[in-house]
């Protein structure tokens, strides 16, 4: 089962080769060659939802490497960063908002029976799936704890 995701980002390569748009087919042809070593170290065809944990993986380092060139003043950087940033959100299913994170916890939880903080990797687990490139895992854990505990 071929991805969606990844086809929509063959085209962008595509039409920004016909545009003569360097900078955004430099980072969408970086973001090919990410799915092209996946494939081939394993063996695999990417489905949706591992194209989305590599396009979120690549979306946490773009953030934490921003943070770093702020803070050491580095202007060009974090401009290019940003425009990494914002392009890589375009392939990124839409935000959940904070009162529809909330309500994934809890049916999750509920789901899951979880009653103590010993069940928090079920939860998690449940979670990842349904909440993949949509929240950020680091805050949905912090808000699972704070429930279970």
């Amino acid at each position: 089962m071929s991805s969606d995701i990844k086809l929509q980002i063959e085209a962008e390569v595509k039409a920004a080769m016909r545009a003569r748009y360097k900078q955004r087919l430099g980072v969408l042809r970086l973001v090919m060659s990410e799915f092209k070593k996946i494939e081939v170290d394993e063996r695999i065809e990417l489905d949706d939802s591992r194209v989305l944990a590599i396009l979120d993986k690549m979306t946490k380092q773009r953030k934490d490497s921003l943070t770093q060139f702020e803070a050491a003043g580095r202007d060009d950087l974090v401009a290019q960063e940003s425009f990494e940033l914002d392009l890589l959100r375009e392939f990124m299913p839409q935000p959940l908002s904070s009162q529809e994170v909330t309500a994934v916890i809890e049916d999750t939880i509920s789901e899951a029976g979880a009653t103590s903080i010993k069940d928090m990797g079920k939860v998690m687990g449940l979670l990842k799936a349904r909440v993949q490139g949509r929240a950020d895992m680091g805050e949905i854990g912090a808000l699972v704890k704070a429930q279970l505990s």
